[in-house]
């Protein structure tokens, strides 16, 4: 099957998250990134292309979606990895021309903005899929199984943590570029840690367990000095149907680099799964012994083994997660374009709804924690 021809806004030859989508939509051989605006300048973005080896570079977003929808041979997606103040206005452009978008997360800086897209998104006949990458590794999509199939019986308690310690430090005044948008309200949004990594340990507790969070209290912090927004967030969690949870996110906890952890109960049984150990999955059935469920081993389901690339014993982890939401967003694109209706093509492929929901979820918490903790509904 030919490669579907890519296209990416922002992401330049210095940029973190622009080099992960490139190398995770090359993994499975499924895309061709052939034009980019990848950079605030047109010299920038020259520049970027030619280190990159792409072949057609723009100035603007407006310019690509412009000009690669009037080609023949122009780009079918667009993946958008810029700062978060930039997502709807960009992907509102090219789903106007029929170009499906691949967007980073989360959805936008601010609920407004998002709650346009998401108008844009209804309207447009291209596909929007948001890349909450961590769905995307064979052990989170085993728990998620285990959980539909009611393993754990019924489900009462979820939590969800991801702690960093790469802000502990004032990065944002040592010239770290990533530290500086992600700290700046204007171009971040009006969640810091809850924003940047909040957003991925709710997204897991809803994807895994299968629940929808309805009210939240948060307490949010910023423990960096004349730092804007939060640096460290503990909340309380209320779920439709009645479980509890608590989230914690940290990017100001020394000794933890990527630390995300998903530990999920019910009347039958809990699951315990870590970021940083992604091959493995805990289960422990009531008054049964602990066991361990290894990627691709004994006791691993199809809904894992799918999405798994190499045999077990060998790691799989985060590139390849990524990659998994690359491949499946190539099999939705062709699925489209062979006559699927969007809703069927998607499977379980994070779009608008898990944007919506994260934006909530970012203005749920910095709501309940301006009133003092108040339950704040999502």
């Amino acid at each position: 099957m030919a490669r579907i021809r890519l296209g990416m806004v922002g992401g330049g030859n210095d940029a973190f998250i622009g080099g992960v989508h490139r190398i995770a939509s090359r993994i499975d051989d499924r895309f061709d990134l052939v034009a980019g605006a990848l950079s605030s300048t047109p010299e920038k973005s020259a520049a970027s292309a030619e280190a990159l080896g792409i072949p057609r570079s723009y100035g603007s977003f407006e310019e690509m979606a412009e000009a690669e929808a009037a080609r023949e041979d122009g780009i079918e997606a667009v993946s958008i990895v810029t700062p978060n103040h930039v997502h709807a206005a960009a992907a509102k452009a090219f789903l106007a021309k029929g170009i499906h978008v691949i967007c980073d997360k989360p959805l936008t800086s601010t609920l407004e903005d998002a709650e346009a897209l998401a108008a844009s998104v209804a309207e447009a006949d291209a596909l929007f899929i948001l890349t909450h990458n961590y769905t995307g590794y064979p052990m989170i999509r085993q728990a998620r199984a285990m959980v539909a199939a009611g393993d754990l019986g019924e489900i009462r308690i979820v939590q969800a943590e991801y702690p960093q310690d790469w802000l502990t430090a004032p990065a944002e005044k040592e010239g770290v570029k990533q530290a500086e948008w992600r700290t700046d309200p204007a171009r971040s949004g009006a969640g810091g840690s809850v924003g940047d990594i909040g957003t991925h340990a709710h997204n897991l507790a809803c994807f895994v367990s299968g629940l929808e969070v309805e009210s939240l209290a948060a307490d949010l912090q910023c423990w960096g000095a004349g730092r804007k927004l939060d640096d460290n967030a503990h909340m309380m969690l209320r779920f439709a149907g009645g479980a509890r949870g608590m989230l914690w996110s940290s990017q100001v906890a020394p000794g933890n680099e990527n630390a995300l952890k998903l530990r999920i109960y019910g009347d039958k049984g809990g699951l315990e799964w870590s970021q940083e150990d992604p091959n493995y999955l805990w289960f422990t059935p009531l008054e049964e012994p602990k066991r361990l469920i290894t990627r691709n081993g004994a006791g691993a389901s199809e809904a894992s083994q799918s999405v798994s690339r190499i045999p077990g014993g060998h790691p799989e982890g985060y590139l390849e997660g990524f990659a998994t939401i690359y491949n499946e967003a190539a099999d939705a694109i062709r699925a489209v374009q062979g006559g699927a209706s969007r809703e069927s093509s998607m499977g379980v492929l994070p779009g608008i709804t898990a944007g919506m929901a994260g934006m909530r979820f970012i203005n749920a918490c910095v709501t309940s924690s301006a009133n003092d903790a108040a339950w704040t509904k999502l």
